[in-house]
């Protein structure tokens, strides 16, 4: 697996691309962040990843908001670091069933292009489901394609999954 995060998180979200800096182009395992990558990554590939990252700790947070003041604070503190139990996963998912974990794929296209859409009953034209594979198919993580209600749309669906 080629992710960023806890390999051993009950959700993993996947994406496309990478963080187009090194070591994240030549990553071959699952790598921790470390409290500050974050910012660096942001500061050193623009707006794209700084959204990607806000959006995904403004997911975390709906799903679990007693533990942390802010989404701000969950990003800056522990989104995909070690001890949390997230994991943005950059290689294709194996499509099996793995009923202690969720799989979330971000973006209709990518999910179109893994052959994963047509095994997908469509709620809506936004998010598809296979609830025997548990998997979720959602917008990418922008503000645009996912907005703070679609969030908390997704959080609802990730909810019922687990």
């Amino acid at each position: 697996m080629i992710a960023l995060g806890n390999s051993n998180a009950k959700i993993k979200v996947y994406i496309e691309n990478q963080p187009p800096l090194e070591p994240y182009q030549s990553l071959n395992y699952c790598l921790p962040l470390e409290k500050n990558d974050i910012a660096t990554i942001a500061k050193e590939t623009g707006n794209h990843w700084r959204k990607i990252f806000n959006v995904y700790a403004k997911l975390i947070f709906e799903l679990s908001p007693q533990s942390y003041e802010s989404w701000q604070q969950l990003r800056d503190l522990s989104l995909l670091q070690k001890s949390s139990d997230q994991c943005l996963v950059f290689s294709a998912p194996l499509l099996q069933q793995k009923p202690n974990e969720l799989t979330i794929i971000m973006g209709k296209g990518y999910a179109a292009k893994l052959g994963v859409a047509e095994k997908c009953d469509w709620l809506t034209p936004y998010f598809a489901i296979n609830k025997s594979l548990n998997i979720i198919i959602c917008p990418y993580f922008d503000y645009r394609q996912l907005n703070n209600q679609k969030i908390t749309q997704l959080a609802t669906l990730i909810k019922q999954l687990s």
